[in-house]
């Protein structure tokens, strides 16, 4: 039943959802979790859309549609999460798995089987990808096309030209051990310039969080608080009709604007600008937008938590002044 409903799902979209799920190492048939993950948010969005509907006075489709978009999106999220970090691991070990299989083929060993012994519980994931390419291999698969299966399975941009490397110099017939000790020390000078640039940059994600996580918050919730202000001021003062037809440099009107819609706006305003901040950290600090995916729940807990608690401060020490 699940692989079926995941028919439905657009092939773009089920295909992504389907390469996420083979790289974060999930056992479950792909096709059988996107069923159930789309019929599990439905379930869900219709359960929340009759709890929340009648308290936010929303229609109730629009609601359910609201949360299971927001559902999708956080199961994509989990997803690419949980890949980056089986990268960032692989990434991690990959020069000494390269420089150790190197070692086994100066040991007089096939490639093969250099590579299959360059296997260490230590290595983690990496450990679990050279164990499934020796089951291809043993299956009857070739080494080239093991190999390129691996990244397929691992989104790694290292890992990949990495592994091209090799079956370039498995194709080409050349000294396969050198070619592997010189990709291993590339991997360890690349690191090293990583870590010194994100040490530079530093200042600039300091600067992203405090604009976004206090900055922003703290404003809103000033200017939110002056338009409650405004609003039951101007509510209570008479204006005679001369005045307001006198041809004065400025007019006092009514506001117009309810205090809902200043803190519904402010809360949509904050919301984005979490996601973004996230975004433009996570390609700041790591180099690819989608690393900045694990920072969003924290921003946005921030940031909402802050805008908040400063409104109640401002409240609580400016209402004694306006007599509110």
């Amino acid at each position: 039943m699940y692989r079926t409903i995941a028919r439905f799902i657009p092939r773009k979209v089920r295909e992504n959802f389907k390469l996420l799920i083979k790289q974060t190492d999930v056992k479950t048939d792909a096709d059988a979790l996107l069923g159930f993950i789309v019929i599990f948010g439905l379930g869900l969005s219709i359960f929340f859309s009759f709890i929340t509907g009648s308290v936010l006075n929303i229609n109730l489709i629009i609601l359910a549609v609201i949360i299971f978009i927001f559902y999708i999106i956080t199961i994509y999220m989990i997803l690419i999460v949980k890949s980056n970090k089986k990268s960032k691991e692989i990434e991690l070990v990959l020069p000494d798995a390269l420089q150790l299989m190197s070692g086994n083929l100066r040991a007089g060993l096939t490639t093969d089987r250099a590579l299959l012994l360059s296997s260490r519980e230590e290595f983690g994931p990496l450990k679990v990808e050279i164990d499934t390419i020796g089951k291809e291999i043993t299956s009857g698969k070739e080494l080239e096309t093991s190999l390129m299966n691996l990244t397929k399975r691992v989104r790694s941009s290292r890992l990949e030209k990495a592994i091209y490397l090799i079956v370039s110099g498995l194709k080409a017939g050349g000294e396969l051990a050198d070619l592997l000790d010189q990709t291993a020390e590339n991997l360890r000078n690349e690191k090293v310039i990583d870590e010194k640039v994100r040490s530079n940059i530093l200042l600039y994600v300091i600067f992203i969080f405090i604009a976004v996580g206090l900055g922003a918050p703290v404003l809103f919730g000033l200017s939110s608080y002056l338009v409650e202000i405004m609003t039951a001021t101007l509510a209570n003062v008479d204006i005679p009709p001369t005045a307001q037809t006198a041809n004065l440099p400025l007019s006092l009107t009514k506001v117009t604007i309810s205090v809902d819609f200043v803190i519904r706006f402010a809360i949509t305003t904050l919301i984005m600008s979490s996601i973004m901040g996230s975004l433009i950290i996570g390609l700041i600090a790591k180099g690819t937008a989608r690393d900045g995916f694990k920072y969003i729940p924290l921003l946005l807990i921030f940031t909402l938590t802050v805008f908040f608690v400063s409104r109640f401060l401002i409240k609580n020490l400016l209402s004694s002044v306006f007599g509110l």
